[in-house]
């Protein structure tokens, strides 16, 4: 990609996003404990008496196959958005950088972004994730931000981006338009940080967006995003004829 600036950034979550089922939740409700004991962890972390880091991580530890294991697993049960190829290509022809910013483990999310569009495309999709330790036949994740109750702070690693590739500064600093790809409340913080928000159809993050105004528009799939991304880039729509919650901007 050129170095000039880029007119726009692509911020996406991974799991349920550009993955049509999320793939921890795979892991644990199939090799792990169960989705009915993954249910009251996650009830736990809705109502606030349990930290998501602190879920997540008594998920992942239920799980007993190796690593390598599990990624086979994945790959043969988890499906992607077909439509991300397409938008990629796009976002490709365009010059837009795309930055997976994900609660999940980068060596899974590496190789089922391979499998969807191959070992050279990945090398232009930067991954933003937790990572994972693996001793043997155990393994553990390795959380980026392992003081934050998420884990992982999206917000935070937004911010890194734009302050690391010179975007970051005062109202005068000349940056690109920032895009959010997401469906879920982890990615909350992180929209707060771009232009316009979209958040998957049916999905918790829509909620909140509109209890905490966040501007927003909804997709089903990658083919809706592409769409509307086409409008803004030939000029025939502006972000704001996309929000769906318009009394916010």
């Amino acid at each position: 990609m050129s170095t000039s600036l880029p007119p726009a950034i692509v911020f996406s979550d991974w799991d349920g996003t550009i993955t049509l089922q999320d793939s921890n939740d795979y892991l644990t409700d199939n090799i792990g404990m169960g989705y009915d004991n993954r249910m009251v962890i996650n009830d736990k972390i809705l109502e606030g008496t349990e930290s998501f880091r602190d879920g997540f991580r008594e998920m992942l530890e239920s799980i007993t196959k190796p690593f390598d294991e599990c990624i086979e697993i994945l790959l043969k049960n988890v499906t992607l958005d077909p439509g991300f190829v397409k938008y990629y290509e796009f976002c490709q022809s365009k010059n837009i950088p795309i930055i997976v910013i994900s609660s999940g483990m980068k060596p899974i999310i590496r190789a089922l972004l391979e499998k969807l569009i191959g070992p050279e495309g990945i090398k232009n999709i930067e991954i933003i994730s937790n990572d994972v330790r693996v001793d043997g036949d155990n393994w553990e994740i390795l959380f980026k931000d392992p003081e934050s109750s998420f884990g992982h702070d999206k917000a935070k690693s937004i911010k890194d981006y734009l302050d690391a590739h010179g975007y970051a500064g005062d109202a005068d600093t000349k940056r690109p338009l920032l895009f959010y790809n997401g469906d879920g409340v982890s990615d909350l913080s992180a929209a707060k940080e771009t232009d316009l928000l979209f958040a998957k159809h049916g999905k918790d993050l829509i909620k909140y967006c509109i209890r905490e105004k966040i501007p927003y528009t909804e997709f089903n799939d990658f083919e809706d995003i592409l769409s509307k991304m086409k409008k803004i880039f030939d000029g025939e729509k502006e972000i704001k004829d996309f929000v769906e919650n318009p009394t916010v901007v």
